[in-house]
């Protein structure tokens, strides 16, 4: 699995990822570092990498686009490095391995973790 990490991220997460057996890069190293985040996503869409990210702005570009790819798992912690994050990814990732390959949105906090099948149906509309 690939792991495209946004640029509010650490590149700390990088090594990080690799231990576990994931791919990972940071957008800076791949693309325009004030690149808008449709850009990343639609990058991210067609290169088949997962977003990482402490930004929830792309939670609701899926939900506005109803986009079945990519994969998205937010961050939502006031303390996002590694040392405190680190062992709650790796977990959601072994976890929603099948999810994640065919598009979901993961949101991890310090207290539990919640996945979301992609497309995020409008209000009003039925899955």
């Amino acid at each position: 699995m690939k792991i495209l990490l946004d640029m509010n991220l650490s590149p700390l997460w990088i090594p990080v990822l690799a231990e576990a057996g994931f791919e990972a890069v940071h957008w800076a190293t791949v693309g325009n570092p004030r690149a808008t985040d449709g850009t990343i996503l639609n990058w991210a869409a067609t290169n088949r990498y997962v977003i990482f990210t402490h930004d929830l702005d792309f939670g609701t570009l899926l939900a506005a686009t109803q986009a079945r790819i990519p994969s998205v798992i937010q961050i939502r912690s006031q303390d996002i490095l590694p040392d405190a994050m680190g062992h709650l990814l790796i977990a959601a990732l072994q976890q929603f391995t099948t999810e994640l390959e065919i598009g979901v949105l993961i949101t991890i906090d310090e207290t539990r973790t919640r996945a979301r099948i992609l497309p995020i149906p409008s209000w009003g509309t039925k899955p």
